[in-house]
């Protein structure tokens, strides 16, 4: 498994200030009201939930919020018209962009995609066009501030599947999608509380850019999760070090 992209810390930077904003919020709890709908609204018994729930709480959404997404969810009415559908392309550098989205509106959500692309200078692919190029794993990551070889042999005991240490210190662990719950909560257990966490798309490899080709790329990802219907973005872009320090 390749380490992770400098995308992740510059998502994670940049969370404080989208927290702030109620697009953030209205994402996440389509979210929430999906994953009610399909698993049921029991945290307990509905793993999709309780990532998402983690999600919301990690965003400081309110709890009265989080509550009534889930009541909506869980009782069969609205939600029920949203799909998840997910999208693949290419951007400046030739890098590979996964896209996921939560629409009612497959013809609007296409659009809103294949525009961001073609205006940064990427193009939107077929299914299956980069999806090949991503793992599905859980991703908890901490900051330099704690004890790498203490969190390794925790999460490796646990069944984490790697633990990786960036240039900067920074420390990730990699799990299955099932183990994601079982090894953050070890973590937590032993008072290591991640920076984030989150099952997403992980690239098998990296492709390297330069600082121009990173500040288009950077300018195409954020365009993408300014859309309404997209739940998030993921490429195997490797940025400068100075664009991850940044």
């Amino acid at each position: 498994m390749a380490g992770h992209s400098k995308w992740s810390n510059i998502k994670h930077r940049k969370a404080g200030q989208d927290a702030k904003r109620s697009k953030v919020f209205t994402k996440i709890i389509r979210e929430l009201t999906v994953a009610a709908r399909d698993g049921g609204g029991h945290v307990d018994d509905n793993p999709g939930l309780r990532t998402v729930v983690e999600k919301a709480k990690a965003a400081q959404m309110p709890k009265d919020t989080m509550e009534r997404a889930i009541t909506r969810g869980a009782g069969g009415g609205e939600g029920l018209e949203l799909v998840a559908l997910t999208y693949e392309g290419y951007g400046p550098g030739g890098v590979a962009i996964f896209v996921e989205t939560m629409t009612d509106n497959r013809n609007r959500t296409v659009s809103e995609v294949r525009h961001v692309f073609t205006k940064a200078g990427g193009n939107l692919g077929t299914d299956g066009s980069v999806a090949y190029l991503f793992d599905k794993r859980g991703q908890i990551s901490f900051g330099s501030d704690v004890d790498g070889d203490e969190i390794m042999d925790i999460a490796i005991d646990v069944g984490a599947e790697d633990v990786s240490v960036d240039e900067d210190g920074s420390i990730e662990v990699i799990t299955m999608p099932k183990d994601f719950l079982g090894v953050k909560d070890a973590l937590a257990d032993k008072g290591f509380e991640p920076r984030s966490a989150e099952v997403s798309m992980v690239p098998q490899t990296l492709n390297d850019v330069d600082v121009d080709a990173g500040e288009k790329v950077l300018r195409l990802l954020d365009a993408l999760e300014d859309l309404d219907d997209v739940t998030g973005v993921y490429t195997n872009a490797n940025f400068p070090q100075e664009m991850g320090n940044a």
